[in-house]
């Protein structure tokens, strides 16, 4: 208390306006096989687009995976995914191919020299994975290597004595004293060349041999060779590869002039070698060899570089920060000083950042090396989808609510160990629930009704009973138009998608099954769809079954958790009804820590929980409430614990799965008060 030596008013503010936090509700989680993006890390997905674009498209070895994500983002928006690393997984190197798994591993490893840096060569692909080996990245470091003429035989490279016809594709060429076998010396596979010909015409270096460069034209979808015939000493003029992406060669940058050094700027190209990643096939008449990707220009090969805005503009930086295909692991040898302070320039001389990397001034490298996996398939073993899984085990750091189990692998008891393995992870956190659907060898190609009932029965009673686990009866049929194929693919995304979807339209506490919010998106048919007789033995195990009927739709027809004895526990509404009152209240109960257990901090705690309770009673998901936090609970030995009590009972509203409807005739000229009071 602030101590006053003489009368008068002192104002004080006592802040009993808290009220227990909104938590999150709808938050999927998924692991598994993806075909690129950082291994081992959360990443944030908020559409099949950004999926997409973060971990590729899918394939014939992930789609099951890759489809239980996508599916869940039909419904909602916030899912966190996990790379799992596999087996004899490698990102493509320049050098040798090593595995990166994401930025930290990069900044810790292999960034500045790292260990091992230097042996993975200067660029290495972004992530582990078969897409690195389709990139290639263009350095050009100087103004001749964006441009040179070279003039006929008087000069130092031109055409030879003779004729080349017109629809040729090799040209012979002179480099100036007539030397055999050094005529191409001058030139990349890969330069775009014009010989003067008034049209413009344009081809592209496929390959050269000794004293000779084949050409193919450009812009021309028949593709062919030269346009017209060319006569002796013909001027040559060779552009870099990428010469028409940027607006001017290479030279000075600003920050250079400022610094007294010269010739710093670079250009970097990333491009796809083989159409692989952009649509563009190699080699297609009248297209450029490699289809570029990303474009980095004008940018600094000193370290301390800054553009205009103040930004870093030294080349490494630029790269690592923008590019999403590669990282720089180590400066060409070709590339005088990279990355070095101009110590020179910095004194007061002028310092020059020179090339004599390639012919004039390119670089030219290509990645290879990548590796998905070596396991056969190509898919994660159960151990390796457990340890993905696992980097959501902190619930203080990885807010999550939705776990989807994806596929469950295939053979022998691996389906059974990983949907234990993902109903464990639920069941230590106790704030989320798993989503588990059969393997699919239990309904898909199985043509017998009575027999996927039995497989089905039979994958589930292998489970251990939880309220913190969803199962469902299958797969559905969808286009996979990334593929242009039609695919079965597992429902736990979708029943994952419709619990996140009912928190929208409704809350957590309401049921997701049934016509009104358990509509199941994008099903062409279902792989099993169980009939009133099926349906009869397997809700009774702890399945909810997805249908199709005539006119409905294919929706979810239960709302079971699999919680094997009888308990309010065993409904969704309910489990997930607990999971917002015990994470909401628990947060709200931090603000008690520390704080004295007595009548004030019991009242203020009741005067905290009681509205909200409330609030959820208004909005049907309970029926009554009591919250008892006093003396009685928080006895003298309690508190000399330091500890507090609050018990708070609940009555959960409860979902209707069970309709008798009773028709009953009558007589003429009864009345009805008569039968029925």
């Amino acid at each position: 208390m602030a101590f006053q030596v003489s009368p008068g008013v002192l104002v004080k503010e006592i802040d009993l306006t808290n009220i227990v936090p909104a938590v999150s509700t709808s938050i999927g989680a998924m692991a598994g096989n993806f075909s690129k993006g950082p291994v081992g890390v959360v990443t944030a997905i908020s559409s099949e687009q950004e999926l997409a674009a973060n971990f590729g498209t899918p394939d014939s070895d992930n789609f099951e995976t890759w489809f239980t994500a996508a599916n869940f983002l039909q419904y909602g928006n916030a899912l966190r995914v996990v790379r799992a690393e596999m087996a004899g997984m490698k990102n493509a190197a320049v050098g040798t191919a090593v595995l990166i798994k994401n930025d930290e591993d990069y900044e810790d490893n292999y960034f500045n020299n790292g260990a091992g840096a230097a042996s993975q060569g200067e660029w290495v692909a972004k992530s582990p994975g078969l897409e690195g080996n389709s990139l290639g990245v263009s350095v050009c470091a100087n103004a001749t290597g964006f441009e040179e003429t070279f003039s006929g035989n008087a000069g130092t490279v031109g055409v030879t004595t003779g004729t080349p016809a017109a629809g040729a594709t090799v040209v012979g060429i002179d480099n100036g004293g007539g030397s055999a076998g050094d005529g191409g010396a001058k030139f990349n596979v890969g330069d775009i060349v014009h010989f003067q010909e008034a049209d413009g015409t344009e081809y592209e270096i496929t390959l050269i041999q000794s004293d000779n460069i084949h050409i193919r034209q450009l812009d021309n979808p028949n593709g062919g060779g030269l346009k017209s015939a060319l006569t002796a000493a013909t001027n040559v003029r060779r552009r870099w590869k990428f010469y028409d992406q940027v607006d001017a060669a290479p030279g000075t940058s600003t920050f250079g002039e400022s610094k007294n050094i010269t010739n710093d700027e670079i250009h970097v190209v990333v491009y796809d070698t083989t159409g692989e990643i952009s649509g563009s096939k190699y080699g297609t008449a009248g297209g450029r060899t490699g289809s570029v990707l990303e474009i980095f220009s004008f940018v600094s090969q000193a370290s301390d570089a800054r553009t205009a805005q103040g930004g870093t503009n030294y080349y490494v930086n630029v790269v690592n920060n923008g590019s999403q295909y590669v990282r720089w692991t180590d400066h060409d040898a070709s590339l005088t000083d990279a990355g070095e302070s101009t110590t020179a320039a910095i004194a007061g001389s002028s310092a020059t950042y020179a090339s004599t990397a390639g012919k004039a001034g390119i670089i030219t490298l290509t990645l290879s090396g990548g590796v998905q996996t070596t396991n056969n398939p190509a898919k994660p073993s159960v151990g390796e989808l457990d340890t993905a899984y696992q980097f959501f085990a902190d619930s203080a750091t990885v807010d999550i609510n939705l776990v989807m189990a994806g596929e469950c692998p295939t053979g022998g008891s691996n389906g059974t160990a990983h949907a234990t393995n993902v109903i464990d992870l639920c069941e230590a956190r106790k704030d989320c629930v798993a989503f588990i659907s059969p393997r699919r060898e239990d309904v898909v190609s199985v043509t017998s009704a009575i027999t996927q009932t039995s497989n089905v029965k039979a994958f589930f009673d292998g489970l251990s009973s939880s309220s913190y686990a969803v199962f469902d009866s299958g797969y559905k049929y969808i286009y996979d138009r990334y593929n242009d194929v039609f695919r079965y693919v597992p429902l736990n995304g979708d029943i994952a998608g419709v619990c996140a979807n009912t928190d929208q339209v409704a809350d957590a506490w309401f049921s997701p099954a049934g016509l009104n919010r358990g509509q199941i998106r994008g099903a062409v048919k279902l792989a099993f769809n169980p009939n009133k007789a099926q349906r009869d033995i397997l809700y009774p195990a702890r399945i909810n079954p997805v249908i199709s009927e005539a006119g409905q739709g294919t929706f979810l027809f239960g709302d079971k958790t699999a919680l094997a004895r009888p308990s309010a526990f065993d409904r969704i509404n309910v489990r997930r009804l607990f999971l917002v009152l015990e994470k909401a209240i628990a947060n709200a109960a931090k603000f008690q820590l520390f704080e004295f257990n007595d009548d004030f901090t019991r009242a203020q705690f009741k005067n905290l929980i009681e509205p909200f309770l409330r609030d959820v009673q208004g909005r049907r998901g309970i029926t009554d409430f009591k919250v008892i936090c006093d003396e009685t609970n928080n006895t003298g030995e309690v508190i000399d614990r330091n500890e507090f009590i609050g018990d708070i009972y609940i009555k959960p509203a409860r979902s209707i799965n069970f309709i008798t409807l009773n028709f009953i005739a009558v007589r003429t000229g009864v009345e009805f008060s008569e039968i029925a009071g």
